[in-house]
């Protein structure tokens, strides 16, 4: 008998695992159905996973961390079964600030996360700078918050972050409410299309290989629904692979294009999934290997390390003891789960649970206790490295 799973989802080229499991028959495959509710921000999707009104979400990384350290409010913990995606967003400035940038020596390479910092803030100079990010406990937040700081920016007296749904960026620097923003693709795009921004940087030039979105549950749900739960991860984990596969983008960005799901043009989703963009309104292209992962590398563990960087850097930006934080978080990335619920599947199992942060100039070998892993390159822009063990 087919079980039917609720899972809510926002509209953006990572929710693809979801929407793949469902339509190509991933979750038939184990005997489920899923039931896709796009919701319209990430605060209400995470509501209405915490209160029981759907089983499983696309979360940002960083979502079920806050919520095991307390911050957004009183409610339940969450878990990360695994890793929906690693990278996939950009930041992109309105037209206004991109001719500020330009006359401060930027030069729009779309890769050199220190030149275009600088030039940053340089432009905003006293003013300070308003950025839109989808919610404030995002990757896009940390990212901004970590390369701007690095490069000595004063965030706490410069920066005025504001939480835009990513459906909504566009509109926000077309109504000159914000100055920049950190979205997930294709909204970015979009605004370019649109003519109203221009993309800086890939987010993976801040972080190579920074985990995105995670498939979240309940805590509670976790633990009593074992057998569920690891029929979810299987057929998740297998749309992942599917979509990590450079000949399924074309279908899987038909797909993904549909009203019900992303509703916007499939040559957009496409272009981003092949890491080709279009930055500005008069059509200049770039190309950005691995700009989004679904499964190469190892990228859906959910690597306990991960988890203790984010929760540091929440800890930073909200007065949060870091030690604390850290060891608090590591037990909400499901590692374990992880390997018990894929045992079998094929897919590459870590040895271990934790690694180095930052530490791969390039792709290298790891232990494993199944498969073969191949971790991809994992570089912080200021070349700095975060030790889980002695950080």
């Amino acid at each position: 008998m087919t079980e039917t799973l609720s899972l809510g989802f926002v509209a953006l080229i990572d929710a693809g695992p979801l929407i793949v499991a469902q339509e190509l028959g991933f979750a038939e495959e184990e005997g489920l159905a899923l039931d896709l509710r796009r919701a319209p921000s990430w605060s209400m999707l995470r509501d209405q996973l915490a209160f029981g009104q759907i089983e499983a979400a696309q979360l940002l990384a960083p979502v079920p961390i806050a919520t095991a350290l307390g911050l957004g409010g009183a409610v339940p913990r969450l878990d990360a079964l695994q890793v929906l995606s690693v990278n996939g967003t950009v930041i992109g400035v309105s037209r206004g600030l991109a001719e500020a940038l330009r006359h401060h020596g930027y030069s729009f390479d779309f890769k050199d996360a220190t030149a275009a910092g600088r030039a940053m803030i340089a432009a905003a100079g006293d003013g300070g700078l308003r950025l839109g990010v989808p919610f404030p406990f995002s990757m896009q937040a940390e990212l901004v918050h970590y390369w701007l700081n690095a490069l000595g920016f004063d965030a706490a007296r410069g920066l005025i972050v504001r939480t835009v749904p990513p459906p909504r960026m566009a509109e926000a620097v077309e109504a000159g409410e914000i100055d920049a923003f950190c979205v997930g693709e294709p909204w970015g795009s979009i605004g370019v299309a649109r003519g109203v921004a221009e993309l800086l940087l890939p987010g993976a030039a801040i972080w190579s290989f920074a985990p995105e979105k995670v498939l979240a549950v309940r805590h509670s749900w976790a633990e009593s629904e074992r057998e569920l739960g690891g029929r979810l991860s299987r057929a998740i984990w297998r749309a992942g692979r599917w979509l990590g596969d450079p000949v399924n983008r074309a279908t899987a960005s038909e797909v993904l294009a549909r009203q019900s799901y992303l509703n916007v043009p499939a040559e957009v989703i496409e272009r981003a999934m092949q890491g080709r963009l279009v930055i500005d309104p008069a059509g200049a292209e770039v190309q950005t290997d691995q700009f989004i992962v679904f499964h190469e590398g190892g990228a859906a563990f959910p690597w306990r390390s991960q988890a203790a960087w984010i929760a540091r850097r929440l800890a930073g930006r909200t007065g949060l003891d870091p030690v604390w934080a850290a060891e608090t978080a590591k037990p909400v990335f499901r590692a374990d789960l992880y390997r018990q619920f894929l045992s079998g599947t094929g897919a590459p199992m870590p040895g271990a649970s934790e690694k180095i942060e930052g530490a791969l100039e390039a792709p290298a070998g790891a232990g494993a206790s199944q498969g073969r892993l191949i971790l991809n390159r994992n570089r912080f822009f200021d070349g700095a490295e975060f030790d889980p063990a002695t950080t």
